[in-house]
């Protein structure tokens, strides 16, 4: 209707509203093209499992012709839309056709060669998850090792990859088909917002458009779910159709009324505790007794170290509400199994529960004189805190389901490829959790304090002689150079398979690190002009290089040409002061380092002043972390990615090459 008032607007309308229909369904159709591609490729993979677990059972002596011949044809077709009926016309192999043959014998020598067919072209992509892998396919190479191995253990392995990567190709799908139906359904509600505005009906006309186009009438999502189903569920879940469901397609994990309970009441005890431990302190009048620099010389180490866990924990839960908050995908990027991620609430449940045994643990430990008759302390209280450590090892270690064992578990997997750094191919989770322990040295620390303490000191008399120890001293050293350098290896491992330039800067970085701690705990011993001004040196050049990077590399701010200047170019938080003050304060925290060289008089404890600097270095840390995540997160929205890459356990002869 151009002759009409207002046609232009209308015109410039349907232009913008035919680019973004053309523009979903090119991205549409170009990530179908991928599954389909994708789908073909695990179709490979799954002919090789088949080859394989025949093979397996062959060499078992378990080998069953019938049931063989049922799981062959499921795999052969299920993903590439035959069924059982329609074999005849539809032959997806020269496996299944021998199959197919009247004669029994030529069934029966058809199935011992399929095997042999199969594994010829493909080998086992073993290095993927090995330590040694570039050990591993180097011998390979210079030896000509092409056998695999057929055992049981291999066979599960290969299982549990491919299953992995199944589940994780049916996420991808339901992304897409979620993609199709939502950007449908948009189309719709603008259409009829139309109508309701111009009092016209041109929803109907252009919903045939929109219905005509891939996005609205392509079915092969739909029916590659439905075959990916059959396949999972026949052999990943033994014929198991809810459980394979399950697998498939887990429920999303609710929140429990136990829970909240439980945290209102650990928070209300430990609220509690720290009134009654300051009532205590004024009541007892104990900053004047003479004990008191023997409890903080002695015990105040050994408490502090569950202080800087629940204070680290208490930001991590900070961090996991906000990035709720702010839709952060933080269980994508840490990889963490769906549904099984914890929330803030579990989170605080666990800070406030530990806060609470530590608490009752320093007011019944809170004594100031020995005993008159035996001259020391009591054993039991003063062995309060050693129980609480080994109580948290052992829950930590627990094997039984109970206090989140997927979680902690995955904890203990990452925390082993950090200390095996750089064996293991590094993923986020690694380099992240390798970064809050660089913030926790004096926890580590304490830790060592804890061992000497116990150890070798008298822990009923509150003596030791773990400062002047020079083993110990040593090992002060070593405990807060360990974090930093499975950094750098990681980093390392990193530039040594992705080729990136930027891995060797992060690497330097740690490095200068290293020297600068190494050079302030000297100084911290021996305070000698010469230790000040290396400490001066390597230190200012750290906190530099170090606040650099967290604000440009890991938080990618400090951008002239974005387009919230100084900012990027989207911003999750709508307050741009939040960033310029998380700014200012990370440079702040950044040189906190300065109260051990410029030896400050604050008439506080060397122990207190300790703690204080820890803790400003954990919350700078959490705040770290926030930003971190929304940089990693922005990153993934703007490359598309929302789904993990799993390797798979086999890989053709051509493809050797692209073995990561």
């Amino acid at each position: 209707m151009v002759a009409e008032e207002g046609a232009e607007y209308e015109q410039e309308f349907f232009k913008k509203l035919d680019k973004e229909l053309n523009k979903v369904d090119k991205f549409y159709r170009s990530k179908v093209e991928e599954v389909m591609a994708e789908a073909e490729t695990l179709t490979n993979q799954m002919h090789a499992l088949i080859a394989f677990r025949i093979k397996v059972d062959k060499l078992q002596e378990n080998f069953d012709v019938s049931g063989s011949n049922d799981k062959i044809m499921v795999s052969m077709n299920a993903l590439q839309g035959t069924t059982e009926s329609d074999n005849d016309a539809k032959q997806s192999s020269n496996c299944c056709q021998e199959i197919q043959e009247e004669n029994p014998k030529k069934v029966m020598s058809s199935i011992r060669l399929a095997p042999q067919e199969v594994l010829n072209h493909v080998k086992l992509n073993e290095a993927i998850q090995a330590p040694f892998s570039a050990a591993k396919v180097y011998r390979a190479s210079n030896t000509n090792e092409t056998q695999m191995n057929f055992s049981k253990d291999n066979l599960k392995k290969i299982q549990n990859q491919l299953k992995q990567a199944f589940i994780e190709f049916y996420y991808k799908l339901r992304l897409l088909k979620n993609y199709s139906f939502l950007n449908v359904l948009a189309f719709s509600k603008i259409m009829k917002k139309y109508d309701k505005i111009t009092s016209r009906r041109a929803s109907k006309y252009y919903m045939r458009t929109v219905d005509d186009s891939y996005i609205g009438n392509s079915d092969e999502v739909t029916k590659l779910m439905e075959r990916v189903e059959a396949t999972f569920i026949k052999h990943f879940s033994n014929s198991n159709r809810s459980k394979g469901m399950n697998q498939l397609r887990p429920k999303s994990k609710k929140e429990r009324h136990s829970t909240s309970f439980g945290t209102g009441f650990f928070a209300g005890c430990t609220a509690a505790l720290i009134l009654a431990l300051v009532l205590i302190i004024h009541a007892r009048n104990i900053l004047d007794k003479e004990g008191r620099v023997q409890y903080m010389e002695s015990m105040f180490p050994v408490y502090s170290l569950f202080g800087f866990m629940v204070l680290h924990m208490l930001m991590h839960a900070g961090n996991i509400y906000f990035w709720r908050r702010y839709r952060v995908n933080y269980s994508f990027i840490f990889g963490f199994k769906q549904g099984t991620e914890l929330g803030f609430r579990e989170v605080l449940f666990l800070s406030f529960g530990l806060a609470t045994l530590a608490l009752i643990s320093v007011v019944s430990n809170l004594d100031m004189e020995m005993d008159p008759k035996t001259g020391d302390y009591k054993a039991l209280t003063e062995l309060l805190p050693l129980s609480l450590l080994l109580l948290v090892i052992i829950v930590l270690l627990c094997p039984f389901n109970i206090l989140y064992r997927s979680s902690r578990f995955f904890l203990l997997r990452t925390l082993f490829r950090c200390i095996c750094a750089p064996l293991y191919k590094v993923k986020f989770q690694d380099f992240y959790l390798a970064d809050q322990f660089t913030s926790e040295v004096q926890a580590f620390r304490s830790v060592e304090y804890y061992i000497c303490h116990y150890g070798w000191g008298d822990f009923k008399l509150r003596q030791n002689t773990c400062k002047s120890n020079d083993i110990f001293n040593t090992f002060y050293f070593i405990v807060a150079v360990v974090p930093y350098w499975s950094r750098l290896l990681q980093c390392v491992r990193r530039f040594h398979d992705e080729k990136d330039p930027m891995q060797g800067y992060n690497g330097l970085k740690y490095f200068l690190t290293i020297v600068a701690l190494c050079t302030r705990t000297a100084y911290g011993l021996d305070r000698g002009t010469s230790w000040k001004a290396v400490a001066w040196t390597f230190s200012a050049m750290a906190a530099l290089y170090g606040t650099y990077w967290d604000l440009v590399v890991d938080w990618g701010l400090l951008q002239r040409r974005s387009k919230n200047r100084w900012l990027r170019d989207r911003l999750l938080i709508p307050y741009k002061s939040v960033y310029f003050g998380a700014m200012v304060l990370n440079v702040l925290l950044r040189f906190a380092w300065l109260q051990t060289v410029l030896d400050l008089s604050l008439s506080l404890h060397r122990e207190t002043l300790i703690a204080i600097v820890a803790s400003l270095e954990i919350n700078r840390r959490g705040i770290w972390n926030f930003f971190r995540l929304e940089n990693e997160h922005l990153n993934n929205v703007g490359k598309f990615r929302a789904f993990k890459s799993v390797p798979l356990p086999f890989y053709n002869d051509e493809d050797e090459d692209r073995i990561d």
